[in-house]
């Protein structure tokens, strides 16, 4: 491993550990010397760390150390998890994700039931919404779209990691299951 490289990952390091937030590419390369690849210094920290306890994982346009999945499990019996979002900020924060920028009006159409003040406040408090400007419509309704610390907390890139809203949706009158050809060929007056 050249002086240089060792020196990058070791400055891409010790900044992505300091840091509260994903660091982003752009830090990271004003950091390295003029001479690194960034995309090699990345890539090396990320084998390094991948049989640890910890892994370097790209989230919400950055990077982050996270704890290894394998280890997690074991993490709950010391670590105290976050308070769990309850049922309607949930609700409320996906329709805000997949369908943002959306005025409150528009998520309680989506919902069928009114939105209260106190679940935007819990996810304005947790840094998941933020306002996104205002619809040129009467009133001038705000307009909500996620934040970089929802890409974190979930574990995304950017949006277009999320899942599809189709791959979300149950059938509810089951799987179709279809006949094989030859029967319907026999079927076939």
């Amino acid at each position: 491993m050249s002086e240089t490289l060792t020196e990058a990952m070791r400055l891409a390091e010790a900044v992505i550990f300091a840091a509260a937030q994903p660091v982003t590419p752009r830090v990271l390369a004003s950091l390295m010397p003029p001479d690194a690849d960034a995309d090699e210094v990345m890539a090396a920290l990320v084998a390094l760390y991948a049989p640890r306890g910890v892994n370097l994982v790209q989230v919400a346009g950055g990077w982050q150390f996270r704890t290894a999945p394998d280890v997690a499990p074991a993490l709950r019996k010391v670590v105290e998890l976050p308070r769990r979002l309850p049922r309607v900020a949930m609700e409320s924060l996906a329709i805000i994700a997949y369908h943002q920028p959306v005025t409150r009006g528009e998520i309680e159409e989506i919902r069928g039931a009114a939105l209260s003040q106190n679940t935007l406040d819990l996810l304005l408090e947790n840094g998941l919404v933020t306002p996104k400007g205002r619809k040129e419509s009467p009133g001038r309704p705000t307009l909500w779209g996620t934040t970089p610390a929802f890409l974190a907390q979930f574990g995304l890139k950017d949006l277009r990691d999320m899942p599809r809203r189709e791959e979300l949706l149950i059938d509810p009158a089951g799987p179709v299951i279809s006949a094989p050809a030859a029967a319907e060929d026999e079927a076939a007056p």
